[in-house]
Order: structure tokens, then sequence, then C-alpha cells
């Protein structure tokens, strides 16, 4: 996404720049634009909503000479596609032009200062602030351009491929790059910029990759020059470009599942009870102390599980891994067992299931059996199959669970997979007395701070009846909220019969954004913890096209809430037990837009409490 164009030599720049956007239609965008400094020294820009043959058109009857210029594709990031958020931007002198791939994470709070001293602002784009910057240090500190940058660039923070032209020095063109590629052709008398080969190729096979943190200058009739940051002069490594053109009782409850969702509080204290010594700071397992030594020489561990199982177990892998420091799988049993993996009798397999009945997951612990792996099965129903099945385990004690689509039992399974990762953490000393007793006490704040959360049901209720239009929902999570992001989806699909799908946010752009509209509620999990800045990012991209974004943020969050149509706010904890309260929220939005659509959530059709059979 996004694509850079740059040229400085002894050709016409327009053409060139044009035909580069061209070639880097593929990569997607919504806007173009180019800058050019003209034969008679005027710096112009002219940029577009739409494709490089609209920017063509308006450039048709323009002084588009001069035989050095930049250009760019956007993709919409901070700021809706529009002819104002195009790149190329101007600096508050007009002097200088700049286009940029990534996103500047500090951008509002660097925008905040600089209007504070006078500079203004023409777009919504986080790239603006990096052109004022570096003119607001080149004024205040008297210096050139050339000096300016590398101090500019030392104050962002985030990701950026950025190219620089100055009208007042027609013969220069400044590059740099962090966290994004950015090619230099190398060609006779001319130097040509871009954000792939594609480009470069046809005027040159000499290129040289910017590393990160480097800054180059290419001035007409001089070698190019390379510094980093800090302005230490690099020597540029010329390469040859490999490439080519052609290439239960309901308890007073109208149904079931919002009973479930309300006995949380009391399923996790059950959960932990006997388990968490909150005045010592210890974990106590007896499946761990019995079986401590495989735990201890363990290869791997293995979780097999299906659909919300299979979501718990992908958070156990995040904090087993974190904790314990032992390499975690997780694998879908349905799948596990119609393959041949490769197990080892120093593995430990984790079969998950609330009813302890899962036909698949029965499947692969026989599989498992075979390969003299440590069985231990994590079971919400005493005395069923699986418990039966393993050598050890534990009980997650959440209680009888009657409606279909599972709450209780989900987090249940959570909180025992971290009992599980701590107690296994404290007998490998993987963790210090202190963390261990900081996460142990704030494991034992959870079961209040979900009742906190439930205080809520109101207000996600009158939202729910907002959504019952929706036919497609977007779940987008981060780090341990990508799981319950597939959890919060699968909820949704389960018992409303609206199709959801769960991402890990980043991967949003790798197709699913496609699907962003007007019309598509984006459910996003944003707490203050863990990958804040990069969620955050993510949300602009989904508010520049108009998706109507629904939140879960930390309390007091003013960021996030800012670009939220809603949002329901949960209790600060440690990052690895954000998913138990995350969750929350998600299971009464679906449990809510599921009532307002008429649907039996207890019994949703097509689906089964036990799932006995393949």
């Amino acid at each position: 996404m996004c694509g850079i164009v740059g040229y400085i030599g002894h050709r016409q720049a327009s053409p060139i720049l044009i035909k580069g956007l061209t070639r880097l239609e593929y990569r997607g965008y919504d806007s173009a634009g180019l800058a050019l400094v003209n034969d008679n020294g005027q710096l112009s820009v002219y940029k577009t909503k739409g494709k490089v043959k609209d920017l063509e058109a308006l450039v048709a009857d323009k002084d588009t000479t001069g035989t050095v210029g930049i250009a760019h594709t956007r993709w919409a990031t901070h700021g809706e596609p529009s002819d104002r958020n195009a790149h190329p931007h101007w600096s508050e002198s007009k002097n200088l032009a700049l286009i940029h791939n990534g996103i500047i994470e500090n951008y509002q709070s660097l925008k905040t200062q600089l209007l504070a001293m006078g500079y203004h602002f023409q777009s919504d784009t986080d790239t603006e602030v990096i052109v004022q910057l570096v003119q607001y240090v080149m004024d205040s500190h008297k210096m050139s351009l050339e000096e300016a940058v590398p101090l500019a660039l030392n104050t962002l923070t985030g990701a950026y491929a950025i190219v620089i032209i100055d009208k007042e020095h027609p013969d220069r063109m400044i590059a740099a790059r962090k966290g994004s590629p950015l090619i230099i052709g190398v060609g006779d008398d001319e130097y040509l910029l871009g954000s792939d080969a594609t480009p470069i190729i046809e005027y040159t096979d000499r290129v040289v990759y910017l590393d990160e943190e480097q800054i180059a200058f290419m001035e007409r009739g001089k070698d190019l020059r390379i510094v980093d940051l800090r302005n230490v002069e690099q020597t540029p490594v010329i390469q040859r470009l490999q490439l080519d053109l052609s290439q239960i009782e309901k308890g007073g409850f109208p149904h079931f599942m919002l009973k479930e969702i309300f006995e949380q509080p009391d399923t996790l204290r059950t959960s932990m009870q006997g388990r968490l010594n909150v005045e010592t700071g210890e974990v106590k397992l007896s499946g761990v102390i019995d079986f401590r030594k495989r735990l201890l020489n363990a290869r791997r561990i293995i979780i097999c599980a299906c659909g919300t199982s299979w979501h718990a177990g992908l958070i156990g892998k995040y904090i087993i891994e974190e904790l314990a420091r032992v390499p975690v799988e997780v694998e879908y049993s349905s799948e596990f067992r119609y393959r041949n993996p490769v197990l080892y009798p120093d593995d430990v397999v984790i079969p998950i299931s609330q009813s302890g009945e899962t036909a698949d997951t029965l499947a692969a612990i026989q599989l498992s059996k075979s390969s003299g792996a440590l069985l231990f099965g994590i079971c919400n129903v005493v005395g069923s199959s699986i418990p039966r099945a393993t050598d050890t385990g534990c009980y997650t004690h959440a209680g009888p669970e009657i409606g279909v689509a599972s709450t209780k039992a989900f987090t249940a399974q959570v909180s025992t997979l971290f009992l599980l990762a701590l107690s296994i953490a404290r007998e490998k000393g993987t963790l210090s007395a202190e963390r261990e007793r900081v996460l142990v006490q704030e494991l034992q704040h959870i079961p209040g701070k979900i009742a906190k959360i439930l205080e809520q049901d109101k207000t996600i209720s009158d939202i729910a009846k907002v959504f019952t239009y929706a036919r497609n929902f977007i779940y987008l999570g981060r780090g341990y909220n990508y799981p319950v992001a597939l959890e919060g989806a699968l909820k949704l699909k389960e018992i409303s019969y609206i199709h959801a799908e769960g991402y890990p946010a980043a991967e949003m752009k790798h197709g699913p954004i496609a699907l962003i509209d007007d019309e598509m509620p984006v459910v996003v999990i944003a707490p203050k913890r863990g990958h804040y800045e990069k969620i955050l990012s993510n949300i602009q991209e989904i508010k520049a096209r108009k998706g109507r974004i629904i939140s879960v943020v930390t309390e007091g969050d003013t960021d996030v809430k800012a670009l939220s149509d809603y949002y329901f706010e949960i209790p600060d904890t440690e990052e690895c037990f954000v998913p138990l309260l995350s969750v929350i929220p998600l299971q009464l939005l679906a449990y809510h837009i599921a009532i307002a659509k008429g649907r039996d959530v207890d019994q949703p059709r097509n689906l089964a409490k036990s799932v006995t059979v393949e």
C-alpha cells in the first residue's frame, strides 16, 4: 500500500513520476499526487482523490516542467481519501514538499505543539506533521534542510519512508526510512526513488537499498551520500537489481446465556479457589506437582481444542510462552487427528473441552497417547471422557453451562491456563518472585473487575439495537486480544446468525479492509496496554473509510473514544489478563443483538452444546 516515486536528473521528471505511479498501482491506493520544481523555479503540487489517470487529467494543462520531483499514491490511514489528504504535503513556507509511507504514532502531540507555535495544517494526515516539523526546525534553529532533517526525524515515533524536495535547492532531493522500504536507483547523472523497484528498473539496474534509520542525500552531479540518524556517514552499497519488467434453572434471568455471563465473577473465583494463595503469591496445581519432572522437561506443549476452547488455547499459548518460556502450539483437534503430526515422548498435550466429550478432541488424545506424550486435560464436566482419558489435568469448576454458546466456560478455561502458566513458571524459575506476586494479586481482582463491566449491561443492550440491521461484523484485536476478537465474532455468528469474522488488527490491511464501508460495524479491542499506538493507527484506517467503530477501551481512555461511534469501558489490568475483561462486553453485545433480532439464544439453530460426532 502507498507508493513512492522520486526523480532528480537530466530528464523531465513528470513522465517518469506518472509512469512510476502506474507501476505501483498494484499496491492499492485511493489518491495520487506529485510535486515538481519547474523550469521557472516554482514548486508546484498537484494531487487528487482517485486514480493515477485522474492525476494525469488534472495536470494535463498544468506546468509540469522540471527535472526534480516526487510522486505518491496514498492508502488512507489518518484522514479520509480526499484531495486535501493526498500527498505531497507543503510546508508552512511553501518551500518544501514531502511524501510519506508509514504511520507517525506521535503525530497528534507534535501537531498540537506546532499549532500552538503558529503553524497551519491543511490536511488530516499524520504526514503533514513531518514537513511542518522540518520547517520548524529550520526556522527555529536557523538550520539548512540537510541539517534539519535528522533532527526532526529523531523526534518521530513510528514508521516512515519519506522523500522531500526544496524549492530553494532544486538540485537536491532527500530521502529517509525507518520501518518502511525505500530503494534508490543510481543512473547516469540521475537518481530515482521507489517504494519498490518497479518504477526504477526501466532506467537503471544499479540500486541502493536504504537501511533502517538512514538518510540519503541525492544531489545533481554529486555522489550519493548517506548518513544515519546520528548524522554519521554511511557507505552506500550499490547492488545489481535482479528484476525483469515482464515478471439447568435460569435464576430469574430470561435466558441461560445471560445468566451464565453474569455468573462469571463467581465461576472465576471458584476456578481459582484453593489454587491461588494471595498471601504467599503462590499458585499450586496438583497436576503440576504430580508430574513436575515431565512438565519441566517438556520439549513443547501442544494444545488441542475446538471452537471457543481453541480460542482459550490461543490465549494459553501467549501466557505459557511469556511466563514459562516453553514453546506452545495450538491445534484444531479436527485437523490434528487427521494428519500425521510429529509427536515426541517429551511433549505435553493439553486437550481442552467444556463438555469433556468432544469427539475430535478425544480422537486427538488417542493419537497423542501412542507417542508417549503427557496428557494434561482441562475440562469442566467432572467424570467425563476427557478427564478419564488423560494422565492428569485441571477441572475448570465453572458449573453447568446450559447455553449452547459458551461464555463462562471460556473465561474459566482461560483462568485455568493462567494458573497453569504461573505454576510451571514457578517450578522452572522463569518468573521472579515479585512478578509472580503482582500477577497473583491482580488475578485475584479480576472477578470484581468483571462485575464492574457487567454494570454496563443496559448500555450495551441499547447500543445493540442499533446494529440489528447488520449482515456482517468484523472484530479486531492484537496480541492477547486477537483470540478475543475471534471469540467475539464466534459468539455473534452463533446466536444472531450475522456473519462475523475476527482478525489480528494488523491483518485487516491484507484483505478484510476491502469490506469496510459506512455500514460495516467494526469491533476493535483497544485497551491501553500492549500495542495501543498500533491499534490506534488501525482505528484511524477504519475511520478513514467510514467504518462504524465499536471499541473496547480502558477506563479513562480518550483517544480511542474520540474515534469511536460507540465504546465499552473495562478496568485497567495487566496485559495478559485483559482477555478476561475484554471478552465480557463482546458476550453481552452478541447476546443483545440476538435478542433484538428475535433469536433463540440458548438453542441457536444447527448447533449442539456437546459435539460428540465428527
